[in-house]
This record gives structure tokens, sequence and C-alpha cells, in this order.
């Protein structure tokens, strides 16, 4: 595992920023490490396993929140088409992409269920609030996710990503209002939303609406651009952003004809990188705390002092004294949207999307 390198070429250290440097000492400050790693694909157990290094390892720094990248668990299927955009016919090579899809959905896993376990133990494991990137499979369907754990051990809620991007929505449900939450921790106030759900400036609102004050941000966006957006939310939300986003190499990926790597040109070769990463940590004032990181996997670590937030919120505070809701609002349904429901009581299913409570 990389570490992040000073631009003072004092050594190595976790963050890009001298810990607790221009830290107000009455203030509170959390130190915070996004997770710049790739998944290894198709195999969740020992996907898993590397997450339980990456966690012991942050903590061991004293991070006591970590953010993981987009579909860390169950992985992002960068490069594959599942068979769409190269025919329109049913037969072949579609059925090649369906194939995929069955693969790829039994590396994706139930929440709850054993892995979700599994990962509330390491959160409990090594004291820290964990914010996972994961593909949930529920029944047939697969959802990007965002899962929540706390310090003793317990998984708290997830959010769905609630409109995944161009082909994305062919392998990948679409969530609903019910998985918006923002957990009111000791750390601060903590919540989610998934790469270019980030652009969505109504579903921003709605997190500002219940008050987030550390915005997580877990993306597969590596493009330059991103870091305008992630500076942009900080500064709108007067809040810190996290940005964790996945650097894999081809070899990351299962080898042809295992898995077809499109959008490239010619297959590329094993070190060609696929995705450089690009993780961030940006402060409520728009000030770059550590990142961004394209050179490889890192843990990307800061500590954010949380005085920050009220000193930003002095010049603009989106759904405060720089509202006017009497000309603009916003009205979120957060109900759970389930196709079949039955009148009798007793043969009403269980809600697809977790109840999330209003604070931790």
């Amino acid at each position: 595992m990389a570490l992040v390198t000073s631009g003072s070429g004092a050594g190595p250290v976790i963050a890009e920023v001298e810990m607790n440097g221009g830290a107000d000492p009455s203030s509170t400050t959390v130190r915070a490490t996004v997770v710049q790693a790739s998944t290894i694909f198709y195999d969740t157990p020992a996907t898993l396993d590397k997450a339980e290094r990456l966690i012991e390892e942050a903590a061991g720094y004293g991070s006591q929140l970590v953010v993981f990248p987009e579909a860390f668990i169950g992985g992002y299927p960068r490069g594959s088409t599942f068979g769409f955009g190269i025919s329109i016919s049913i037969t072949n090579p579609k059925d090649k992409g369906k194939e995929a899809f069955r693969r790829y959905h039994a590396a994706a896993i139930d929440v709850p269920g054993p892995e979700v376990t599994r990962l509330a133990a390491m959160a409990g494991k090594c004291k820290v609030f964990l914010v996972m990137g994961v593909i949930e499979r529920e029944g047939y369907t697969l959802y990007c996710s965002v899962l929540f754990f706390d310090p003793l051990g317990r998984y708290l809620g997830k959010h769905r990503k609630l409109m995944p991007t161009a082909l994305e929505r062919i392998i990948w449900g679409f969530g609903d209002g019910s998985t918006l939450p923002v957990y009111d921790t000791p750390l601060g106030k903590i919540g989610a939303l998934i790469c270019w759900e980030n652009k969505m400036p109504l579903l921003r609102t709605a997190l500002y609406g219940k008050g987030i004050e550390i915005y997580c941000a877990p993306t597969a966006d590596s493009r330059p651009v991103w870091q305008a957006s992630m500076t942009h939310i900080a500064l709108e939300g007067g809040c810190f952003v996290l940005s964790a986003n996945q650097f894999c190499r081809r070899k990351d990926y299962p080898p042809q004809p295992e898995y077809e790597f499109a959008g490239l040109g010619e297959e590329p070769s094993g070190d060609t990188v696929v995705c450089p990463g690009g993780s961030v940590i940006i402060s409520p004032s728009g000030e770059v705390l550590a990142g961004p990181n394209y050179e490889g996997e890192a843990l990307i670590t800061a500590d954010l002092d949380l005085g920050e937030i009220v000193r930003a919120k002095f010049d603009f505070d989106v759904v405060g004294h720089y509202s006017r809701p009497e000309v603009l609002s916003l009205v979120v349904n957060d109900q759970p949207q389930i196709p079949v429901s039955f009148t009798t009581a007793d043969r009403t299913p269980a809600t697809r999307s977790d109840i999330i409570s209003k604070s931790y």
C-alpha cells in the first residue's frame, strides 16, 4: 500500500498537508481517510480480506472515519459492455453479456447478509466509522449502494444510487428517496452520494437539508474535471467532501476471454492504468487538504477541523440564511417505492429499502 508523499519532501506521510496544521484547538478535529484501491474482481471474499487490511492500516494511523470507493465490494465493471453497444440482435453477443452478468451478480452481496456482518465486525474491531461502496443484490436486481457502519460494529443503513449513468442502467436498478440517510454521529453528520449523483443539484440539496457536514462522494470518475465538482460541493454545502475512487490497472480485472475490456481500442496491456484514481479531501472553504492522487493505491488522510464548517456558513448557508423558501423550495419523496404490495396485512412484504433512522 503506497503512502501519499508530502510535497515538502519531509518523508512519507498519510496526507499531503501537515496533520492538524492550522486547526483551531478549540474545535473538534476528525481524522478521516479515503481509500484509493482496486477491487479483486469476481472474488468478493478476497476483496473483503483486502478491505480489512486497509481499514486496519487506516485505523493504525489514527483515522476515525474510513471511506471506500464506489462498488469496491462487487466491483465496478469498467470496460465491460455486457453485450450492449455491440449488436442490437437478441442473439450473440448479448448471450455472452448475460453470462458476464451472471458472474457479476454472483459477486454482489445481500444487504443484510454475511458480508455486511463481516464489514460491521471490521468497523467494530478497528473502532472506526466505515463508509463502503458495494454492489447490492436483491433477488435478481443489482444496486450500486453505500453502506454505513459505526465503531460499535453496527450496520447503520445504506444509500442506493438514485440515478445510474449511461451503461450502468443496463446492470443496476434505481434507488429511491427512502435511502438518503445523513447520520448524526459524534464525528459530525455523515452522508453520501455516489459518482454522478453528485451533479444533481436537487439531490445535493436534500442532503444539505439534513445538515450534512462530512459529505462522502465515492466515485468512478477520475477525470480532472471531477475535482471542480468536488470543490464546488464543498463550497456550496459548507461541508467537508471526501471523494474516494479506485486505482486500477487492466491486470486487476480477469484476462481475456474471461473478461472483455472495451473502450480503449485494442486490448490494453496488463499494466495499463484504466482508472487513475484522483481521490481527494476538500475543506468547506474549498481548500484541498489531501490529494488528488493519481499515482497508485494509497490511503489519503487529513484532519478535519469542524470549526471550518461554522466559518464557511457565515458567508453562505445554502438551506439557511442564503435560501429563499418563499421563492424556491424542494419536496423530497422519501417513501420506499415497492412494485408489489398486498392488502392483507400478514402478506405485506418487507420493504425493499432500509427504514433509515434520523440520528446515530
